[in-house]
């Protein structure tokens, strides 16, 4: 049961049960999604603060042993660029420095996804899933630059970028929900229900129309007759 402590079974590095955890390997366009994944290793194994705390608290043996998960996740010639590195925080920032920038460069980058954020858009044919997608691309690049928006930032803007063929759930949530404790979650269940319903709907009226139009269609196609003997019209197709 040691190795699913994470108690090391490797004396000289203390790595642990690093082959439990498959890191990914960073790459020069990857940085932001590769600092969460690591992010929640580290986590995992109570390593994190190894990264994050003041170097003074820091225990050798686990320092050691999140360096280990560090490294498992960088290709060769980024190893040699962090190899002189004396422990794991230091290799942490200066893979941070070398993929984030400095401060000045950071903040310009932030931003830019900020004013991006702010822009963003729902397009009139595009889903609920696809628009917050983009969202979550954005805010998940913010939060790596050390910039983190709350729910009840998050789901105003939602609800304030979506057509207007949303306005009637739209009014429904601002009116009868409480925007400081609604959930982006909860928003985001509650207009994808909405977006569903509008789906079933139009496809009931395309198909009301379609049969409107065959019976248009039937009748304008037939010929009609009087029978005067049987007193009735006799229809026949032109």
């Amino acid at each position: 049961m040691g190795k699913e402590d994470g108690e090391s079974s490797n004396n000289d590095m203390g790595i642990g049960s690093t082959h439990y955890f498959q890191c990914p390997l960073l790459t020069t366009t990857n940085y932001t999604i590769w600092l969460i994944r690591m992010k929640i290793i580290l986590q995992a194994n109570g390593l994190r603060k190894m990264v994050e705390s003041d170097r003074s608290t820091a225990d050798e043996k686990r320092d050691k042993t999140a360096i280990g998960y560090l490294f498992q996740g960088l290709p060769k010639d980024m190893i040699l660029q962090v190899a002189s590195c004396t422990n794991a925080k230091e290799v942490w920032d200066t893979l941070k420095t070398r993929n984030v920038g400095v401060d000045r460069v950071q903040k310009a980058k932030l931003q830019t996804l900020k004013s991006e954020f702010e822009m963003l858009q729902m397009e009139e044919d595009e889903t609920i899933d696809s628009f917050t997608a983009k969202m979550t691309s954005l805010t998940s690049q913010m939060t790596s630059l050390g910039s983190t928006l709350d729910d009840a930032t998050r789901v105003r803007h939602l609800l304030n970028s979506v057509p207007e063929r949303f306005i009637q759930i739209v009014a429904s949530i601002e009116q009868y929900s409480d925007l400081d404790k609604l959930t982006l979650d909860e928003a985001i269940g509650r207009l994808k229900t909405f977006e569903e319903r509008i789906k079933i709907k139009q496809g009931k009226i395309f198909d009301h129309q379609d049969k409107l139009l065959f019976t248009r269609h039937d009748n304008n196609g037939q010929r009609h007759s009087y029978d005067k003997k049987k007193k009735r019209k006799i229809c026949s197709t032109k």
